[in-house]
């Protein structure tokens, strides 16, 4: 079998290990240093890593779908990542705010004030650079692809677990030095949370076939994190915020899965249109 061949039939497989060797490569020179030092990050050590990091999805679905499929390729790319007519699901970019508040309002009572929600406006740009560059790859490359082979449910389950576990390197080195023993159980609830994510977005593009609005979905998700949750509240709040937060959004991808069913699209025609 010839590369191109075995590239072509592992797609997605290649596609990953070179998203992840891209993220994480900049993850481990930016951040390594700092970690094996011992020393908090700040906000200025962030950005060249940070920026290589989200890079990795986006320059590794454009790189193999030329490699695979040239100037066609990219042509069928530009065209889900431009196809902006969705009606009405754009209201599904109000989920995760709405999903936030409603987290952290109750903590914000039963925990600690310190969980009160916040109005940092500037949050929102890293969620729109995050959002615009990683869905290039993973909603533009990937999830079609998974989506033919697996069906929908199943795909943005697999994407989930795998896009979470792409955090991994540097949510660690980021936070452990100054998360400590709450680093992993920090981990674990936004583990869970990125899956139930996934599974939200595979639902609007189930039904829209728009990787636009899966980049506004996940700009709205990081970015109202960045503007909504209060900067500085430490391992143990944190903790206690992707815990319930998981719950949450777990309990929205339910209704969901409930309502739409495994394809995640309603069968008849009129309720397909409307979310």
């Amino acid at each position: 079998m010839s590369n191109e061949g075995f590239v072509r039939r592992h797609a997605v497989g290649v596609y990953f290990v070179l998203a992840f060797a891209i993220s994480w490569f900049g993850s481990v020179v930016g951040l390594g240093p700092a970690y094996l030092r011992g020393e908090s990050v700040e906000l200025s050590d962030l950005w060249l890593p940070g920026l290589i990091m989200i890079s990795g999805p986006g320059v590794a679905g454009l790189g193999l779908t030329y490699a695979l499929d040239g100037r066609e390729g990219l042509r069928a790319l530009w065209g889900r990542l431009t196809r902006w007519r969705a009606g009405s699901w754009y209201a599904a970019l109000l989920i995760f705010p709405i999903l936030i508040l409603a987290t952290l309002f109750p903590l914000s009572i039963l925990v600690s004030p310190k969980l009160t929600p916040s109005m940092f406006a500037p949050g929102i740009v890293m969620g729109l650079v995050a959002g615009l560059f990683e869905e290039i790859g993973w909603t533009g490359f990937a999830l079609p692809r998974m989506r033919a082979r697996h069906g929908i449910l199943v795909a943005s389950l697999a994407l989930g677990f795998v896009h979470a576990l792409w955090h991994g390197v540097a949510d660690f080195l980021g936070n452990s030095n100054d998360f400590g023993e709450h680093w992993l159980p920090y981990f674990a609830g936004f583990f869970l949370f990125v899956m139930a994510l996934r599974v939200l977005m595979g639902w609007v593009y189930a039904n829209t076939e728009s990787a636009l609005l899966g980049q506004l979905m996940h700009a709205s998700s990081t970015g109202f994190l960045g503007v909504l949750v209060p900067i500085g509240i430490g391992g143990f709040h944190w903790v206690s915020f992707y815990t319930v937060y998981a719950v949450v959004t777990w309990g929205a991808a339910v209704v969901v899965v409930a309502r739409y069913g495994e394809k995640l699209v309603r069968t008849d025609a009129h309720a397909a249109k409307t979310p």
